[in-house]
């Protein structure tokens, strides 16, 4: 028989993490509330603690994120009007302009 391998959410490795960092029971107390294997929960509160530095850099992805999107409006402003032009230029020289992509 097949067993599957469980997946957990990130909230629930998050919690777990907290829980460990917390040390207010063992690693074995945790491992038997949460269900989880005692080396899960020290990789889980390793990578929590490593990634923790990232948590407040997320006002810099929004500005990145915002630029983006400015640039990306741009662009698509700037094909519709290329898109227009190649319309007139086509019908000014007989070509159809009703194609459907």
């Amino acid at each position: 028989m097949k067993v599957s391998r469980r997946k957990f959410s990130s909230a629930f490795k998050a919690q777990v993490a907290i829980d460990a960092i917390k040390e207010r029971e063992t690693l074995a107390e945790l491992s038997k509330r949460h269900g989880v294997h005692a080396i899960m929960i020290s990789k889980w509160k390793q990578e929590f603690l490593e990634r923790s530095t990232t948590v407040f850099d997320n006002e810099h992805a929004q500005v990145d994120l915002e630029a983006e999107k400015q640039h990306l409006y741009a662009k698509i402003g700037q094909l519709e009007v290329e898109r227009d032009w190649l319309k007139k230029i086509s019908k000014q020289v007989g070509l159809p302009t009703n194609y459907k992509i």
